[in-house]
């Protein structure tokens, strides 16, 4: 989130898109009904009518998988009514920048932008850059009115995007999109401002990331990023996936969003200069320069006092990925399919039931010789080898289990949607037989490291190097028991020798050998300081000279009244509560909405640190520097030129979001262009990766959901006997329209099936679900939720995973699976 729960209470308008709180985030629905209560407008769109859509001003129906149609009409809305802040857009974002005289959009090329490899299925993005001027920035029409720069480029690309276009595309009436639109657009005002709350309904596509980017760009044209009540703001699936992702949970990241080091990147030299940007703006803060002292820093908590300068403070020992290698997901299936994996760590998921195209998960599960299932419960995965339609005998797979904790059995923090780092105490010790998860861990390390050491192997460096100093250790070095409070000390970071300010006269003190890091700007890149996790820094800190944990703060005081509590908890970075909040103000530091001003600056108050006239006041500010004004700093600090992407080169699938039909769906044409699907997605081309698109087999759009009783796939409550009597079995929403066709029964047994799998359930008739009138013709929509399994409970009418339905693709930029949008037919048992 760039804002955080709470402040949902502080906006004019709200809209639900790609994401159903009341049912899944329920504590979020607490703030947007007390948003409501103060006067504000909430706007649901959904292809079902949620239990969200029913305490919405507005509800609008749209079939899954035109996110961006939907969104791409209201950009046209919002540039054709003028209802775009314009100072915001003209200061703050990239809209005047000169792009490439030779760029071409969709328009021009039927779908495509310019540089398009119809073999390599990528772009080349030579034409997607910036005219550059003498000074080595980019050329800028201040005016907006140059037919080149990004402001007249955006606008004539969502020209195309006509209300006829849309309601075409998604299904949605022309009226409720109009409504839609002007409730939104109001709150480009200064004076109001809207928020947007989405979660896997917009990332779990094909175009899962231009989905939110077109969100973004919404958002900057009305200038509600950095705001009170703004923002665009993931509803995170689990309280602490936000934690997981900051801390390197995916393949290609090191903890703090550290690229991993590719193959050429050869020292950390290389490294450094590869992966940092670079501008010669000189009012960009450009804080991603910083990032030699974040990587350095990374290094020394990791490998400690082997991590010297003289060996590139242990650089060797990361591992490097190939030059193209993609680990994400959908890879590490297909090639474990292919046999390219000997074992395999399942840690606290079940992806035979959460993998995209199940069947094929599970058929490559079969190819390993070994797997390890560390969970709270036998699952799916565990148990695959004598799952429905496997022969035990012919599996060569040897599966252990490894019982493990829950968070209510160990102490540490989570990290919440909002940024939160909350610490969390034990609230009961582990069944026995069970571990915390960092108990497996220690035990696991200590004995890979003992075979390192005895049999040595070709490249031990990496594991016996590693620092592991977190608790008390027995006679032979080993850790007893893993204090987690030292793994948070880590994370946070140390001086690791006296840190001086050089750039102040005479140099100032920052920290002392020994002591707890301040605060990521006291990181170096010398190797005097240490830390796991850049972000995190300042999250486990020290006051006179006593550690203090930050996480475990309580305090209830809220000075601004805004709802950001600067003493519960922590947030990162810096206990900052709403990012980029520099651009909430003018460019002389006055806020653009009086009624909240998150920041605005004082220039007669005495800064705390140079004690001379002039700081900020509320918020913690996106840095120290002065408001833009005539010499001051650009507000979007981590952007390499200062301002917000209107126009986002950097992207594997064009800088600008463009609809794309979803892999599977009721159409042979994109209405929109004649580039069906986005053409930047990885196709996978075996048998068991065959998609059915306009296939009169499976006529029926599907989308998957969550239900409130049940979490994930629901392992845990599936073992939870209340929660499985409220939500017992599989069941699939169809609409009376297409129920009546069918002559199918609320109650009665349903096989729904698509070209990859089937899965029996019970039919729930509704009018939650309304049939689509697309390009002239009626398209039906059907609704699965997600969380069953064969495994528990022992019943065959329970019935499995929706994702055994479900297409083996991804994200052009991502590869989060496609599982919200996809083909089905639905018939009786």
């Amino acid at each position: 989130m760039t804002n955080h729960w709470i402040d949902l209470k502080n906006a004019d308008v709200i809209l639900v898109m790609g994401a159903n709180p009341a049912s899944n985030h329920p504590i979020s629905m607490k703030w947007i009904m007390r948003a409501k209560r103060n006067g504000a407008k909430l706007l649901v769109v959904d292809p079902r009518f949620t239990r969200t859509a029913s305490k919405a001003d507005v509800y609008a129906p749209l079939r899954s998988g035109t996110d961006i149609a939907f969104l791409g009409g209201m950009i046209k809305y919002i540039l054709d009514n003028d209802l775009y802040h314009r100072d915001y857009v003209a200061d703050y974002t990239n809209a005047s920048f000169l792009v490439n005289p030779d760029f071409k959009g969709p328009g021009d090329l039927d779908g495509l932008f310019s540089g398009y490899d119809e073999k390599g299925r990528k772009y080349d993005k030579q034409t997607w850059s910036y005219q550059v001027g003498e000074d080595g920035t980019p050329q800028k029409d201040l005016s907006l009115e140059s037919p080149n720069c990004v402001f007249q480029l955006m606008r004539q690309h969502y020209s195309r995007y006509t209300l006829d276009t849309v309601s075409s595309i998604t299904g949605t009436p022309k009226a409720k999109l109009e409504q839609v639109y002007e409730i939104y657009g109001s709150t480009g005002r200064p004076d109001r401002v809207g928020t947007e709350c989405y979660a896997m309904g917009w990332t779990q596509h094909t175009t899962g990331t231009q989905n939110i980017r077109t969100m973004a760009i919404i958002q900057l044209l009305l200038g509600n990023i950095g705001m009170a009540g703004g923002g665009v703001n993931a509803m995170r699936g689990e309280s602490n996936v936000q934690g997981s992702t900051d801390h390197g949970l995916l393949f290609h990241i090191l903890p703090g969003y550290l690229p991993v080091p590719r193959a050429s990147q050869s020292d950390l030299a290389t490294y450094i200069e590869k992966n940092t940007p670079k501008t010669k703006e000189p009012r960009s803060v450009n804080w991603w320069s910083n990032r030699g002292k974040y990587i350095t820093s990374y290094l020394k908590a990791i490998y400690g006092d082997a991590a010297q300068k003289e060996n590139d403070f242990g650089y060797a020992f990361l591992p490097k990925l190939d030059e193209t290698m993609n680990a994400s997901w959908l890879m590490l299936f297909d090639k474990m399919r292919q046999g390219q994996f000997e074992g395999f760590f399942a840690w606290g998921q079940n992806p035979a039931c959460s993998g995209t195209n199940a069947n094929k998960v599970r058929d490559s599960l079969a190819k390993l010789k070994w797997m390890v299932n560390v969970n709270l419960f036998d699952n799916e995965t565990g148990s695959f080898w004598k799952g429905p339609g496997v022969n035990s005998a012919e599996i060569q797979t040897e599966v252990f289990f490894l019982p493990c904790a829950s968070s209510l059995e160990k102490e540490g923090s989570i990290s919440n949607s909002g940024r939160w780092v909350q610490w969390r105490y034990k609230a009961v010790e582990p069944l026995a037989g069970t571990k915390p998860d960092a108990e497996i861990m220690n035990e696991l390390y200590y004995r890979v490291k003992a075979l390192y050491v005895k049999e040595g192997g070709k490249y031990p460096d990496p594991i016996v190097k590693l620092s592991w100093d977190y608790g008390e250790k027995d006679a032979s070095g080993k850790v007893r028991h893993v204090n987690i409070h030292e793994v948070a000390k880590e994370i946070n970071g140390y001086y690791l020798a006296d840190v001086f300010d050089a750039s102040a006269t005479p140099p100032k003190p920052l920290g002392k050998k020994g002591g707890l890091c301040a605060s990521f700007v006291h990181l170096q890149a010398d190797g005097s300081t240490s830390s796991g996790n850049w972000i995190y820094s300042q999250s486990y800190t020290q006051k006179d000279g006593k550690p203090v944990n930050m996480m475990a703060r309580r305090g209830k005081k809220d000075p601004t009244g805004l709802g950001l509590y600067p003493e519960w908890s922590w947030s990162w970075p810096v206990n900052r509560r709403i990012i980029y909040n520099r651009a909430s103000v003018d460019r002389d530091g006055n806020p653009w909405d009086a009624k909240r001003p998150l920041v605005r600056w004082d220039p007669l108050k005495e800064n705390p640190l140079t004690k001379t006239p002039g700081t900020w006041v509320g918020d913690v500010p996106d840095g120290p520097a002065p408001p833009m004004g005539d010499t001051g700093k650009l507000p979007f600090i981590m952007q390499a030129n200062g301002v917000a992407s209107l126009f986002g080169p950097g992207l594997a699938d064009g800088p600008f979001p463009e609809h794309y039909e979803a892999l599977e769906c009721p159409l042979e044409e994109n209405i929109l262009s004649k580039q069906r699907i986005n053409p930047a997605v990885k196709i996978f081309s075996e048998k068991h990766d065959a998609f059915y698109s306009a296939d009169a087999r499976f006529p029926l759009v599907a989308t998957t959901y969550r239900v409130t009783e049940h979490w994930q796939t629901g392992v845990m409550t599936r073992h939870t006997p209340w929660l499985l009597e409220m939500m017992p079995q599989l069941f699939v929403e169809l609409s009376r329209e297409f129920a009546s066709e069918k002559s199918i029964r609320s109650g009665q047994r349903v096989k729904v099936k698509s070209g990859r799998g089937e899965v029996s359930a019970v039919a729930v008739v509704t009018g939650r679900l309304k049939p689509f009138t697309i390009a002239g013709r009626t398209v039906h929509q059907v609704a699965l939720p997600w969380c069953f399994g064969w495994q528990y409970p022992d019943d065959p009418m329970a019935g499995d995973s929706a994702n055994l339905l479900t297409p083996n693709v991804g994200d052009a930029n991502t590869m989060i699976p496609e599982t919200k949008a996809f083909m089905v037919n639905v018939e009786k048992a």
